[in-house]
């Protein structure tokens, strides 16, 4: 059976519409707080957000949800979804929470929940916690309701531990670098750590309002950063979402660098400086072929798994790897981070521009990729991949590929959207291939 409440990175949807309401959100953090009140301590759960105008609200309903059954809060603010990871550890928090659509249009919003460790929670303690949703909390007494209080030096203390994981010996001094916050929560933490650093910065996507987060900017929405990377002749362009928990590059020619390229070049800088961890990296069924191809060379292999960063954090944590990824920028690097780190991700791959002397457009682009496309089919209701012609469609389109590339084809875990992907050495069978697909999917829903 489906999950009602949670998709593959929390709750999501579009604010006041169900189940993204304030009354929701109450229940969320009352059926939450009972989940994680263990032992006679006095607990806590620490909040971040992004800059949605939602935020406030989601933040106040959060709030009165844990202290009514007896959990403290404690606020931070706009702060990365990796921060609220850490700070979680950091400050012993029984519990984290992120309110945040990541990059998802502002009329959206999500709450994403840590474990005391700094880690999404686990399938098995996310269907407990829904059952608990709509059953009635069990409320503290007048003397036990939790109290709420504020951080102020939030930021300052992600600040320290980004800048912490960029080598000692170097600096960024001399190297003009556009960085784009989409008006999201790292507008003041990335800026900062690259300019404590010694970067020349150009900001874009600085100044939310509320309404304007991924409006344009972002990493979904590079052609701002291009234009302005080739306009200033920078040396390189850093994209993060909404929630800083994903990184796209633009090198100085103006060209997007996706996940799938800084994924090989930090594993095969950690593998030079002998820091790589098990026998290769992970990454989800959408990266490319032709990294596959390009770390095998290296000698370095690649495991798959599900789409979704959680699922690539499950796999790095049982098999002893501290890099993986997604091609979409969720980057994982586990000696540093619990999730997926916009931030520190591009620190190390600023590292390996500096000390390596090569423009960005030689450093970054080290394989090529095979033809890939996505195409994304909404749709209103039903299972239309349940569809007896869709699956006919798919099977016949599945035995063109065989051999020659790969087809990937999953329901969104945060929209209502079917995702249609398909690669191969043949880009004109790619793409009709995708197109067939789509068209009977859309039939079908």
């Amino acid at each position: 059976m489906g999950r009602k409440f949670f998709g593959t990175d929390g709750i999501r949807g579009r604010t006041n519409e169900w189940p993204l309401t304030a009354e929701i959100a109450m229940k969320v953090g009352q059926a939450a707080g009972a989940y994680f009140l263990r032992g006679k301590h006095r607990h806590r759960v620490l909040i971040g957000k992004d800059t949605r105008l939602s935020g406030y609200m989601m933040e106040s309903a959060l709030t009165a949800g844990f202290t009514s059954v007896g959990m403290d809060v404690v606020l931070v603010g706009p702060m990365p979804t990796p921060a609220v990871a850490m700070l979680t550890k950091s400050m012993r928090a029984d519990l984290g929470v992120m309110i945040s659509a990541s990059h998802n249009p502002f009329a959206d919003n999500g709450i994403k929940l840590f474990g005391p460790d700094g880690y999404k929670l686990s399938d098995e303690a996310e269907a407990k916690i829904e059952k608990a949703i709509e059953a009635a909390p069990k409320l503290a007494s007048a003397e036990q309701i939790g109290r709420a209080r504020r951080v102020d030096d939030a930021q300052g203390r992600y600040i320290s531990i980004a800048k912490s994981t960029f080598p000692d010996h170097l600096r960024l001094d001399g190297l003009r670098v556009v960085i784009d916050c989409a008006h999201g929560a790292a507008y003041k933490v990335a800026p900062a750590s690259l300019w404590e650093l010694g970067a020349e910065l150009i900001e874009l996507g600085v100044s939310p309002n509320g309404t304007n987060i991924n409006d344009e900017v972002g990493s979904t929405a590079p052609a701002a950063l291009q234009a302005k990377v080739v306009e200033t002749r920078a040396d390189i362009g850093i994209a993060l979402d909404g929630d800083a928990d994903r990184l796209i590059v633009v090198d100085d020619k103006g060209q997007i660098v996706d996940g799938d390229q800084l994924m090989a070049l930090i594993a095969t800088s950690a593998v030079r400086d002998e820091k790589l961890r098990g026998d290769g990296i992970v990454a989800t069924v959408m990266s490319n072929l032709g990294l596959e191809r390009y770390l095998w060379g290296q000698g370095i292999a690649l495991h798959r798994t599900p789409v979704g960063d959680r699922y690539v954090v499950e796999a790095m944590r049982a098999g002893g790897y501290n890099v993986g990824g997604e091609q979409s920028g969720h980057i994982v690097l586990a000696d540093y981070a619990t999730t997926g780190d916009g931030l520190i991700a591009a620190l190390q791959v600023l590292a390996a521009l500096v000390e390596r002397g090569k423009p960005a457009h030689q450093l970054l682009k080290l394989f090529d990729p095979l033809p890939q496309l996505l195409k994304n089919v909404r749709f209103t209701g039903g299972r239309p991949l349940e569809d007896e012609k869709v699956k006919q469609v798919i099977a016949d389109a599945e035995k063109e590929l065989d051999g020659t590339g790969r087809l990937v084809i999953r329901k969104s875990g945060t929209e209502p959207l079917i995702r249609v992907m398909a690669e191969g050495e043949d880009a004109a069978k790619v793409s009709d291939v995708v197109d067939r697909i789509c068209e009977a999917v859309r039939k079908a829903a």
